[in-house]
C-alpha cells in the first residue's frame, strides 16, 4: 500500500476590502494574501477498498465532519469529471490549523491535495481546469493552489501572484472561537469606499508596511460586535513592542500581528500567553 505525506499551509489575509454585495448574497472583495509556515499534514494511502475513508486527528479536529468536508468534495468532483474512478484512498489529516479561524485550513487541504493528485496520479489537468475544480470547492481554494503572495481582485476575479517574498515575522492568536464565514459576511454592513491603489510590482518592505497600516479588514467590526473578546486580543497584540499592526485574518477569529523581528515577536508571545493562557498563540514567518 503506497503512502504519501503532504503539507498544507495556512493563509493570512493581510487586507480585506468589501467592494459590494451582489444579489446572490455573495460579496465582491479585494484582498492581499500571504502564506505562513504553519501547516496541516495530509497522509494519503492507496487502498484496495471500493471507497474513501477520511479521518481527522490533531488539536483542531473538533467540529470537522468526516463525511462532508473540502476533501470529500474534491474527490467527488474529480470522479464526476472522470478521474480516479478506480482509485480510492485512506486519508488521515492532522489538523494543526484551527477550524473556523480565517486561516484557510480546509481550503488549503483541498488545494494541496488537488495539486498532489494532479502531479502524482497523472490527471493532466492544466491551470484552467485546476482553478475550475478548486472554485467549485470554495472561495479560498484557488488562492491556495500556489504558495505565493497573492492579490485577489474581486472586480474581475483575477489573482495577481507576487514574485517577492515578504519575510514577515507574524504572531497568530486564536481565541478558541469558531467563526462561520457565511454568518460573518451576512451580518456585515460595511462596504468599502477606499480606492487607494498600490503598485505590487514595485515595493519594498517599508512601503508595504505603510500601505498595510493604512488598510484594514472590513469584516473586523462585524466579528468584534459578535465576539467582543476578539477586540481584546487585537488590542493586546498591537500594543506589544515592535508590532507594526494587528487585525483579524479572513472572517476571523484568528488575530495576527506583524512584528519588526523575531525577538520582539517571541517577547510578545510570552506576554500574551500570560494574559490569555488558554488561547492558541504561535509565532510564524511568511513563506
Amino acid at each position: 500500500m503506497k503512502k504519501f505525506k503532504i503539507k498544507s499551509f495556512c493563509k493570512i489575509n493581510l487586507t480585506l476590502k468589501i467592494l459590494k454585495r451582489i444579489k446572490s448574497n455573495f460579496h465582491v472583495i479585494n484582498s492581499l494574501i500571504t502564506f505562513c509556515n504553519i501547516y496541516d499534514i495530509i497522509y494519503l494511502f492507496e487502498t484496495k477498498d471500493k471507497k474513501d475513508t477520511i479521518k481527522f486527528t490533531g488539536k483542531f479536529k473538533k467540529g470537522i465532519k468526516e463525511k462532508k468536508n473540502t476533501v470529500t468534495k474534491l474527490l467527488y468532483l474529480l470522479r464526476k469529471n472522470g478521474f480516479l474512478k478506480k482509485t480510492f484512498f485512506k486519508i488521515k489529516i492532522k489538523k494543526n490549523i484551527p477550524h473556523g479561524s480565517g486561516l484557510g485550513g480546509g481550503s488549503s487541504n483541498a488545494a494541496y491535495l488537488l495539486n498532489f493528485l494532479n502531479e502524482n496520479f497523472n490527471l493532466k489537468l492544466n491551470k484552467f481546469y485546476l482553478h475550475k475544480i478548486a472554485n467549485q470547492i470554495g472561495f479560498d481554494v484557488p488562492i491556495s493552489l500556489e504558495k505565493k503572495n497573492t492579490f485577489f481582485n474581486g472586480q474581475n476575479s483575477s489573482l495577481l501572484r507576487l514574485k517577492k517574498k515578504l519575510m514577515f515575522n507574524i504572531l497568530i492568536v486564536y481565541p478558541n472561537l469558531f467563526c462561520s464565514t457565511k454568518r460573518i459576511y451576512n451580518k456585515n454592513t460595511i462596504i468599502s469606499s477606499s480606492k487607494r491603489k498600490f503598485n505590487f510590482n514595485k515595493y519594498n518592505k517599508t512601503k508595504l508596511i505603510n500601505f498595510l497600516k493604512s488598510e484594514n479588514n472590513d469584516l473586523q467590526k462585524t466579528v468584534i460586535k459578535l465576539y467582543p473578546k476578539v477586540q481584546k486580543v487585537i488590542y493586546s497584540i498591537e500594543n506589544q513592542k515592535g508590532c507594526y499592526l494587528a487585525r483579524i485574518t479572513g472572517s476571523g477569529s484568528a488575530c495576527f500581528g506583524i512584528f519588526a523581528n523575531r525577538r520582539t515577536a517571541i517577547y510578545a508571545q510570552k506576554l500574551i500567553k500570560m494574559k490569555f493562557p488558554k488561547y492558541w498563540c504561535v509565532i510564524s514567518k511568511t513563506i
